[in-house]
């Protein structure tokens, strides 16, 4: 008798010592997929934001009736901070307003002006 309570209080003793470490490892893997979930919405809200500037500086583009932005691309990169001006206007003053109207609209950026002037 008393071998089999011995045998019962050690497997007792195994399986406590099995769900312990197995809820340490859904505690830890809990907490890695919150971490991995923070930094995909990390990037995920940093892209939209580059989105957002990029329409900013289309739109602004557009408005302006000086500036025929009908072949004008925007690119921005938020990591660089960035916008990039890219394909063609009727004129060298479209290509500077352009340049003029996208650093106003994205002010602590830096503009690269890739127009050419057809």
């Amino acid at each position: 008798m008393t071998r089999i309570k011995l045998l019962l209080l050690a497997s007792t003793i195994g399986i406590a010592t099995a769900c312990g470490n197995t809820a340490d490892g859904a505690k830890e893997d809990t907490k890695n997929a919150a971490e991995a979930t923070s930094e995909a919405a990390a990037s995920a809200g940093s892209s939209m934001d580059a989105a957002a500037e990029t329409a900013d500086v289309k739109m602004a583009l557009m408005a302006d009736t000086t500036i025929d932005a009908s072949e004008v691309n925007v690119d921005t990169n938020k990591d660089t901070k960035t916008v990039t001006l890219n394909g063609s206007v009727k004129s060298d003053a479209q290509r500077t307003r352009a340049e003029v109207v996208a650093k106003d609209k994205a002010p602590g950026y830096t503009v690269v002006n890739n127009l050419i002037v057809k």
